[in-house]
């Protein structure tokens, strides 16, 4: 367990991150404060890349592995500050807990990630195998994966470690996620004369209800590949008297593993292409949406929104070799899968990268108001995390 100056510290880290307000594309302050802190701790390099995530590497003194460490700094924003008990980017300490915007969801893991490399390396003078990376990542609250893309591309690690919210409990896999966007286009008129035009929503109400008698493909640990309508849209709006000739409906798709962009479009399109044969004033499209957004940096980021899932054997070698380290050092990790979408969706499930997830907090408490983390929690993860690296790297 960490010493009392140790635990002080990762406290300290934790608080100044939860002090710099850092929405999705803003998370340039939280970056000068890990840049100037992995400076300080001596990493052997510090960068930050054109999406604006910053990387530090700490070297052994012999080849080996690579560990990444990953884990965001975005947060979702606080739409009402007065709604919190405490002051949302104010981190203060009541009872044991830290709160503020971005606590549990992930600040808490990333300062526990830089001070776990920090105390292996002076622990063992570098004396190791390999390399320890820690990665702070933007835009994961808008595109799972696509930022890590470029982290992956840089440090091509041998492994790599989530540390989304996991009330300290090893995460083997998750289910992907898909935004699914299907297009109607109809004829526009005068509402006064509607069968002179077709309009769109009434097509769209068509497809809606048939997509509902798709069964949903399953997998035995992750579960049903869910497809639920998430928003409908209308062109023009306000109609005015128009009837509408476009129509956009949006699903959420949750992904099984082995599930491809290709595979999971074809059943979709399979039953569009049977409305539009019985229907041939019927005009549907499907395709994935498109993300874009502007980074701290001043680069665009962009990608498709299709982030794969992703899970491993519980007897895998490195999933058994960090679980045995935890549990000699006296931990009780429970080996399950996360139930939301994380960056394991590129460096498991696109790059084939060997992936865990292991972090302090309850999954429950992101993006809520009042967020915290608790002390116990955060100074537990740092030593896991440690634990973590030995497994790997020794």
């Amino acid at each position: 367990m960490l010493d009392k100056a140790r635990q002080e510290k990762v406290i300290d880290l934790c608080q100044k991150l939860i002090q710099q307000q850092s929405y999705s594309g803003q998370e340039d302050t939280v970056v000068a404060v890990l840049k100037a802190e992995m400076e300080r701790a001596g990493f052997d390099s510090v960068r930050v890349d054109r999406y604006g995530s910053i990387i530090g590497c700490i070297k052994g003194k012999r080849p080996g592995k690579k560990v990444l460490l990953d884990g965001h700094i975005d947060t979702v924003p606080v739409s009402d500050e007065t709604a919190w008990r405490y002051p949302p980017f104010g981190a203060e300490i009541h009872d044991g807990k830290i709160y503020g915007r971005g606590t549990s969801d992930m600040k808490g893991a990333v300062a526990a990630f830089v001070k776990a490399a920090e105390n292996f390396a002076e622990d063992t003078q570098r004396d190791f195998a390999g390399e320890i990376y820690v990665s702070g990542v933007v835009h994961e609250e808008c595109f799972e994966g696509i930022a890590a893309r470029e982290i992956s591309k840089a440090v091509k690690p041998d492994y790599v470690i989530i540390g989304e919210a996991s009330e300290l409990n090893l995460k083997i896999g998750q289910r992907g996620r898909a935004e699914i966007v299907l297009e109607s286009f109809g004829k526009p008129c005068h509402s006064a004369n509607p069968e002179k035009g077709i309009n769109s929503v009434y097509k769209m109400a068509r497809v809606i209800e048939a997509i509902r008698t798709l069964k949903p493909t399953k997998h035995p640990v992750l579960g049903n590949g869910i497809l639920e309508l998430t928003d409908i849209k209308s062109s023009p709006y306000p109609g005015a008297s128009v009837v509408p000739e476009y129509c956009r409906a949006t699903y959420d798709r949750r992904l099984l593993t082995g599930e491809t962009r290709e595979s999971v479009l074809a059943p979709i399109n399979e039953l569009l292409a049977k409305l539009m044969a019985e229907d041939p004033q019927m005009k549907v499209s499907a395709s994935y949406a498109e993300g874009k957004e502007k980074c701290h940096t001043g680069n665009e980021i962009r990608g498709e929104r299709f982030f794969p899932g992703w899970l491993y054997e519980e007897n895998s070698d490195f999933v058994q070799a960090v679980f045995s380290e935890l549990k000699g050092m006296g931990y009780t990790p429970s080996i399950t899968q996360y139930n939301f979408c994380t960056n394991g969706s590129h460096y498991a499930g696109e790059a084939g990268i060997k992936t865990l997830g292991l972090g302090p907090s309850q999954e429950n408490l992101a993006h809520t108001i009042n967020e915290y983390i608790e002390i116990d929690q955060l100074i537990k993860v740092t030593d896991c995390y440690y634990g973590v690296i030995k497994a790997l790297l020794t």
